[in-house]
């Protein structure tokens, strides 16, 4: 069949006429064919899903409910646009009462969003032109800076490292990049790592954005699940809201993530050009899920119910991996436990395999024991562990970490 006219019609963005001819894996789809493998060749296995990046419960029942009254009402039937009242305000309130930050007016310094993804991939048409840099965290979540680079922008990576507790060395910016940098993106807590900023870091991080005139956009998707102390806002630093802003989201911190929710809060110019695009690529999310959403924010207690269940599997996940050789630390908040991998595993007749990545040990979990977990070799050899894993109660939970701890018993891991 002769080729289309198509394939030469597409954007260079996105791989112009070589678009879908790539023979390249992306890793998640090496891992959903190697789990389906592995469960052909075990037929009765059952599969440990350890890599899954979201929570593993609905959203509580008081919520389901409030979506239910707010979607009965006619008033609430049409498009939202840049979002209701209802939402702003209890953003407001969140700001102020959970996560400590003062002064912020519900109209000029809040929007809506329909979750962090679209945010992120709305925010660059509004600051990125041919030839800028965005400075970005590696590794980490991808999509402002793919965007930015769709606009014709670069993006550089800091490494995150064990050595400095996971927080990116902003003097590593080279002159060169950082006389064309706009942006620098930041997401505490972490995703993959589970680490928390400090105080210390986010006041560096507004004094190096005013001293190089760039805007600091923090990802606080995973913000409220800490598991010591109050949510920390970069936007509670002095100064912060004169640089940046902070997205906040339902999806991880309420169990809403198909709902697709949550805020867009800080500096007020940005927040009013991040509306003027958005205004042109949605028309809003429903209005019964925003005031949902807003009745979850007023009800911080359901976080707090939800970061002590992952507090408590993280304990016994740790306690696990530790027993089996592994440098395991319980990390500051998120459900993500992120550890050096091993350089090989030794069976206990004396065979030994040898990994070269993380994304070898990944697919030989998920071959060998039926546990899924998630490479990251971007700055070092590393496995994710997810601690939403499926278990409907206490005694489910310890009944899979137990398990986990059975399948890899039989090998000795080398470090």
């Amino acid at each position: 069949m002769p080729e289309s006219y198509i394939q030469n019609l597409f954007a260079e963005r996105i791989g112009g006429s070589q678009y879908g001819k790539s023979t390249a894996i992306y890793k998640f789809a090496k891992i959903k064919r190697a789990k389906a493998q592995a469960l052909a060749a075990q037929p009765g296995g059952t599969l440990i899903d350890m890599g899954v990046g979201e929570p593993d419960e609905m959203a509580f029942p008081e919520v389901v409910n409030e979506l239910h009254t707010e979607a009965l009402k006619p008033e609430n039937r049409g498009y939202a646009d840049n979002g209701g009242p209802r939402l702003k305000q209890a953003a407001a309130r969140y700001l102020d009462r959970v996560c400590g930050v003062k002064g912020i007016d519900a109209e000029r310094h809040v929007m809506h969003s329909i979750g962090s993804k679209a945010a992120l991939s709305i925010l660059p048409s509004a600051l990125i032109d041919p030839g800028d840099y965005v400075v970005m965290t590696t590794p980490g979540y991808p999509v402002f800076g793919t965007h930015a680079k769709y606009y014709g922008g670069h993006v550089h990576n800091l490494p995150l490292t064990s050595q400095n507790g996971f927080l990116p060395d902003l003097a590593g910016i080279p002159a060169d990049v950082l006389s064309k940098t706009k942006v620098i993106v930041l997401n505490y807590p972490n995703n993959p790592t589970g680490a928390n900023a400090t105080p210390e870091f986010f006041a560096k991080a507004v004094q190096f954005a005013k001293d190089h005139n760039l805007v600091v956009i923090h990802d606080a998707a995973y913000a409220a699940l800490t598991f010591e102390g109050a949510p920390l806002s970069f936007l509670s630093t002095p100064g912060a809201i004169d640089v940046g802003i902070e997205l906040h989201s339902t999806s991880k911190s309420f169990n809403m993530t198909g709902w697709r929710c949550g805020f867009v809060a800080g500096n007020e110019l940005l927040i009013k050009a991040y509306g003027d695009v958005k205004d042109n690529t949605d028309s809003g999310q429903f209005l019964a899920i925003q005031n949902a959403a807003a009745y979850c924010f007023d009800h911080p207690e359901i976080t707090e119910k939800i970061s002590a269940k992952y507090s408590r599997r993280m304990d016994a996940l740790v306690g696990v991996l530790t027993r089996s050789g592994f440098t395991a630390k319980k990390p500051g908040g998120s459900f993500f436990l992120y550890v050096a991998a091993p350089k090989a595993a030794v069976r206990k007749n004396g065979d030994r395999i040898v990994f070269a990545n993380g994304e070898e040990v990944s697919q030989w979990l998920i071959t060998e024991k039926l546990i899924s977990t998630v490479p990251w070799d971007d700055a070092g050899h590393y496995l994710r562990f997810s601690v939403t894993f499926s278990a409907k109660d206490t005694a489910a939970e310890t009944a899979v970490i137990g398990e986990i701890e059975k399948r890899l018993s039989d090998v000795t891991f080398e470090f």
